[in-house]
C-alpha cells in the first residue's frame, strides 16, 4: 500500500499505525519527527503533479484542510482519494478508524482505544467557563460554529462565545472580543503561533491560556493526551 497524506493529523496516525505505508506528506506534516517521505506542498497549495508521480494507491485528505479542486485533479489522474470530515471528537475516532483500515492497518491501534477512553471521561471543572479562541491576528479571527476544536473545548467544560456564529472562523474586531469579557482567552500556537509575548497583551485583565495547537486541533495519537494537557493549561490560566 502506497499512501500520500494531505493532513498532518492523519500523517501522524498512519505513520504510527502502518509503518512504511506513507510515501508522501505535506510540508506541514511535522509528526512523527524525522518522517522521511516526499513532501508535496502545503495543505492548501498542493503539488498535484508530484503526488501523481508517486503513484499512490490512496490519498487521504480532509474536507476542511484541503481544496476540492486539488482533490478533483487527483481523482482525474486516476488516484483514489479518501476525504475525512471531522467536527467532533467521536467523529474523529470514527474517521481515524475508517482511514487506518483503508491504509492497510490489520487491526484498530491501541492508541485509538486509549484516545476514545480518555475522552469518555475527560477532566471537567465544577463550573463551566466561557472563552474566546483566536486562531489568527491581523486580522483577528476566532473559532465559530461547528469546529472540532470547539467540540474539544466544550467537552472540557469551556463554551466558546462564537459557537453559534454564522461563520466557522469569523473575523471579529479586537474591541468586540475584549468587550465579550470571557472567563478565559484560549491562545493556541497554530495556525497562528501565539506565545506569552504575542497574544496575551491584547487582552489586558483577562486570563489567557496558552495551549498546544496539536492537542486542540489535531485528531491522531495526540488525542489520548489532549484532555489532560488542555485541562492543565486551562487551569494554569487562572493561577
Amino acid at each position: 500500500m502506497r499512501v500520500v497524506s494531505l493532513v498532518p493529523s492523519l500523517t501522524e496516525a498512519v505513520a504510527r499505525t502502518v509503518p512504511g505505508a506513507l510515501v508522501g506528506a505535506t510540508d506541514w506534516c511535522t509528526h512523527p519527527a524525522g518522517l522521511d517521505v516526499v513532501r508535496v506542498g502545503g495543505t492548501k497549495n498542493l503539488k498535484t503533479d508530484r503526488i501523481l508521480s508517486l503513484a499512490p494507491d490512496l490519498v487521504i485528505a480532509n474536507e476542511e484542510e484541503n481544496r476540492a479542486p486539488d482533490l478533483d485533479a487527483l481523482r482525474a489522474g486516476g488516484v483514489e482519494v479518501l476525504v475525512t470530515e471531522v467536527r467532533t471528537v467521536p467523529q474523529a475516532v470514527t474517521e481515524l478508524d475508517r482511514t487506518l483500515t483503508a491504509c492497510g492497518a490489520p487491526s484498530r491501534p491501541r492508541w485509538l482505544d486509549e484516545a476514545e477512553a480518555a475522552w469518555a471521561d475527560p477532566p471537567v471543572p465544577g463550573r463551566r467557563a466561557t472563552a474566546v479562541v483566536p486562531i489568527w491576528r491581523r486580522p483577528w479571527m476566532v473559532l465559530g460554529r461547528d469546529t472540532f476544536a470547539g467540540d474539544v473545548l466544550a467537552r472540557l467544560g469551556v463554551d466558546h462565545l462564537y459557537a453559534t456564529h454564522a461563520e466557522r472562523y469569523p473575523r471579529i474586531p479586537l474591541d468586540e472580543l475584549r468587550a465579550a469579557r470571557p472567563d478565559v482567552v484560549v491562545l493556541p500556537d497554530e495556525p497562528y503561533r501565539f506565545t506569552a509575548d504575542d497574544g496575551p497583551e491584547a487582552f489586558p485583565g483577562l486570563p489567557c491560556a496558552l495551549v498546544d495547537g496539536r492537542y486542540l486541533t489535531w485528531y491522531g495519537p495526540s488525542l489520548a493526551e489532549a484532555p489532560r494537557a488542555l485541562a492543565a493549561a486551562l487551569r494554569a490560566a487562572h493561577r
